[in-house]
C-alpha cells in the first residue's frame, strides 16, 4: 500500500503533537459534505465544513459549521464585528488558504485567520473536518481543533425555528 502523502494540516497536527485519525474516501470530483459523511459512515452533525468569508474591511474569516447547516452571514458578521461578510468565491479559495474547494480545512492555512467553530462542536467527543485535500477527513476532539486553528466557538448557523 502506498504511503499517504501528508497535507499541511496533517503536518501541522503532528508537529504540534495533536492527536488525530485520518480517513480517506474515493472522490472523482467535488462532493458535498453530507455525501462525504454518508460515504464514511460519519454522523452529519459531527462532520464540519470550512467556509471562508471576507469582510467589508477586506479581512478574511474562517467559519466551521456542520455540513448539513447553512452559515448565517449576519450572525457571523456580528461575531467578527463586521458590518457585512460575503463568502469567498471558489476561484479565490486556493490563493487565500492554500487549499482547494472540498479540501479546505481550518488547520494549517497559508495564514492564521480569525476562526470560529459552531458551538455544537462542543457536544461531541470528536468531530470530523477535511484533511486538507479532497478525499481525506480528519477526526479529532473539538478542543484539539480549537487549539490547532486558534479558534473560538459561536452560534453561526441559520435557525430552523420559525
Amino acid at each position: 500500500m502506498p504511503k499517504e502523502t501528508k497535507t499541511n494540516a496533517m503536518r501541522f497536527l503532528e508537529q504540534h503533537k495533536i492527536p488525530y485519525r485520518l480517513y480517506t474516501y474515493i472522490c472523482e470530483h467535488f462532493t458535498d459534505g453530507v455525501s462525504v459523511a454518508q460515504q464514511l459512515g460519519q454522523p452529519p452533525e459531527r462532520t464540519f465544513k470550512t467556509l471562508i468569508t471576507q469582510g467589508r474591511g477586506r479581512g478574511f474569516y474562517v467559519f466551521v459549521i456542520p455540513v448539513a447547516e447553512e452559515l448565517d452571514v449576519k450572525k457571523a458578521a456580528r461575531t467578527v464585528q463586521e458590518k457585512s461578510l460575503h463568502l469567498l468565491p471558489v476561484k479565490d479559495i486556493l490563493s487565500v488558504t492554500g487549499y482547494i474547494r472540498g479540501g479546505c480545512t481550518p488547520i494549517g492555512m497559508k495564514k492564521a485567520y480569525p476562526t470560529y467553530l459552531h458551538e455544537s462542536c462542543l457536544n461531541f467527543d470528536t468531530i470530523f473536518v477535511s484533511g486538507g485535500r479532497v478525499g481525506t477527513q480528519i477526526e479529532l476532539s473539538p478542543q484539539a481543533l480549537l487549539q490547532a486553528c486558534g479558534g473560538q466557538t459561536a452560534d453561526l448557523t441559520v435557525s430552523s425555528a420559525p
